[in-house]
């Protein structure tokens, strides 16, 4: 059998398995109020890291000042709870405009 295709299908059975704790444990496991806490502010951190990633990187580099221009715009559009559309639109306009206006 082929190392891809093993690999792919052991990530495949355990995200499933991951998938299926939740509901079976739902009732049997209590999490301390200290725990949820920090589970909460570990899933935002990773989160904005993430974010950070894909806005402030290309490749190896800086990606410029356009991407993360557009990445706080949409941010800011998301925070005042514009819709999905107008917030891409949004990130979209402002990242393609700085780009036509010369900003990497």
């Amino acid at each position: 059998m082929n190392p891809q295709l093993i690999a792919v299908l052991t990530l495949a059975v355990g995200t499933y398995a991951f998938r299926l704790a939740g509901p079976l444990l739902q009732g049997r496991v209590e999490l301390p109020d200290r725990i949820r806490e920090l589970l909460t502010a570990g899933a935002t951190v990773l989160l904005v890291a993430l974010l950070a990633t894909g806005a402030l990187t290309a490749g190896h580099g800086f990606a410029g000042w356009a991407r993360p221009a557009g990445v706080v715009v949409g941010g800011v559009l998301a925070w005042r709870r514009a819709p999905f559309a107008v917030v891409v639109v949004g990130a979209a306009a402002v990242t393609g405009l700085l780009r036509l206006a010369g900003l990497p």
